[in-house]
């Protein structure tokens, strides 16, 4: 499709002022109507598209590219960053894809970022909110629009659901943004330099169900699904609770990290004993593994985090194993004895001294060294609870 340049002008600054409104748009709806039915598109699809995005179709990429003052190849990376399929030169972008290049781009132009950090940024949030809006369709909307009474159907309810929802959850979306911006913010700032605030050392950790390819086969996919949410929603649950970070969620296996030990440590043990404690669920295991991670994209990188894995495949049924850096980490910080011989003496010096004995919260093991897959030898440690003071 070619573009009409005789209703468009050079305005201020060299950029291109936005096409005028198609000649469907300004014949009114009956034309448009007819035009839509004309593309074969869903008359409802349609509606509902322009509810939710608040404005009609009016440009083609070429034309929101020049809208945008941007170019095409940009515009594209910026489309394609954000998970969206190459559209041709079809008339299905509004005047809110023309402001988004628009915004992208000019924090470009004022050098707030660089042109890959902002594909990044559309990358990031491209994928982040694709999940969430197919989970939101997939489940939660679904259930909302089940036909009140019989001979409605279900598109007959969609479209005043959704109207009524829409803005609501905008708002609330914005509102967890905000909160888990302002977390992460303050996260970064308390980086003890600049390297810090990217390489990081973390404790990471990976949840794994037993036996989850066994069930697959076994179970209806209905049950498997209840299962995989359940399992889920209870770790990411424990995970926040305990002020850990929930990086993502892999059906039967969850991956975890925590800037603190003995909080992940809380955490693994935590998660262990709530799926011992429900008949519903199979055994778990889990590994752990504390050093330098770089974080990229909201997900975790390095060797620590592969340690982790693989620490995760060799781990007993419903209990967990972690590196001996890790195992370091809590006796530096108090949360493990050395040895229990060593916990022992210490008890018995604070008894003669009249003074409280340590506290501790877990007890660590050695285990056999072994090598691992593409890390060499390492000498895992079983992590099990001592004494729990945290409630």
């Amino acid at each position: 499709m070619t573009v009409d340049d005789t209703g468009s002008g050079t305005g201020a600054h060299g950029r291109v002022d936005p096409p005028p409104l198609s000649t469907s748009h300004e014949r009114g709806d009956t034309h448009a109507a007819d035009a839509d039915a004309e593309s074969g598109e869903d008359p409802l699809a349609l509606r509902l598209e322009q509810l939710i995005l608040g404005a009609e179709r009016r440009y083609t990429p070429f034309q929101a590219a020049r809208s945008a003052g941007v170019s095409v190849e940009l515009a594209t990376r910026f489309w394609r960053a954000m998970g969206f399929a190459d559209i041709g030169q079809a008339k299905a972008l509004t005047e809110a894809d023309v402001l988004a290049l628009r915004r992208l781009s000019g924090l470009v132009e004022a050098g707030l970022l660089s042109e890959a950090m902002a594909v990044q940024v559309a990358r990031s949030t491209g994928q982040t909110t694709a999940r969430l809006a197919e989970w939101q369709i997939d489940s939660f909307l679904e259930g909302l629009t089940e036909p009140p009474e019989p001979g409605m159907t279900r598109t007959e309810v969609t479209y005043p659901i959704v109207e009524l929802l829409l803005p609501e959850l905008e708002e609330f979306l914005v509102y967890v943004w905000r909160r888990q911006l302002a977390a992460s913010a303050g996260r970064v700032v308390q980086a003890t330099d600049d390297e810090e605030m990217v390489d990081r050392r973390l404790a990471v950790g990976f949840a794994d169900l037993v036996g989850f390819t066994r069930l697959t086969r076994r179970m209806e996919e209905e049950e498997l699904g209840e299962l995989v949410e359940a399992f889920e929603t209870t770790a990411a649950d424990l995970v926040a609770a305990r002020g850990g970070r929930l990086i993502k969620t892999l059906g039967d296996e969850v991956l975890f990290a925590a800037d603190d030990a003995g909080v992940a440590a809380e955490i693994a043990l935590r998660l262990i004993e709530t799926m011992a404690n429900d008949e519903t669920m199979p055994e778990l295991r889990v590994g752990m593994a504390f050093g330098t991670v770089t974080t990229r994209m909201g997900d975790v990188f390095g060797t620590t985090v592969n340690l982790a894995s693989r620490l995760t495949s060799i781990a007993p049924r419903d209990a967990v194993l972690v590196d001996g850096a890790f195992a370091q980490e809590l006796i530096r910080t108090g949360e493990a004895p050395v040895s229990e011989a060593e916990a022992a003496e210490a008890a018995a010096a604070a008894e003669k001294e009249g003074e409280e004995p340590p506290t501790y919260h877990c007890a660590l093991r050695p285990m056999w060294q072994r090598p691992v897959r593409g890390l060499g030898v390492v000498e895992p440690w079983l992590l099990t609870r001592r004494d729990d003071g945290r409630q």
